[in-house]
């Protein structure tokens, strides 16, 4: 396996406290929206059930250090390139981020910047 791709500003906090893997798993699930979580969080929270208890604690924890944003961002084009580093392809990639192989292949392979040099066509 290669050298998987740094994680934006914005996440980091959260591949710190719960590693690559349980990241992509928790923005899967909470991606996009406003959570709560409970400074002691019960085996009934949502957290928990995906996370696990200790995870869902540290991020209990982590939330009370300020490290918390409003919205979970979703990071989409950093997950299909981790995923691609753990050697999915590109359909599984889609699914898993449930939106198409074009959007996939853009996120992994970004147009290039325009050549400052070239005029402008309008």
């Amino acid at each position: 396996m290669t050298d998987l791709p740094r994680p934006p500003a914005q996440i980091e906090p959260f591949v710190r406290v719960l590693g690559v893997d349980d990241t992509i798993k928790f923005l899967e699930e909470f991606g996009g929206v406003e959570i709560y979580i409970a400074r002691n969080p019960t085996a009934r929270s949502r957290i928990v059930k995906v996370l696990g208890r200790e995870k869902a604690e540290a991020l209990a924890r982590l939330a009370e250090g300020g490290e918390w944003p409003a919205r979970i961002p979703l990071v989409k084009p950093w997950v299909a390139a981790v995923l691609k580093a753990k050697g999915l392809p590109v359909s599984d990639i889609a699914r898993i981020l449930r939106t198409t192989d074009v959007t996939v292949r853009k996120y992994l392979n970004p147009a290039p910047e325009a050549d400052p040099r070239q005029p402008r066509l309008f």
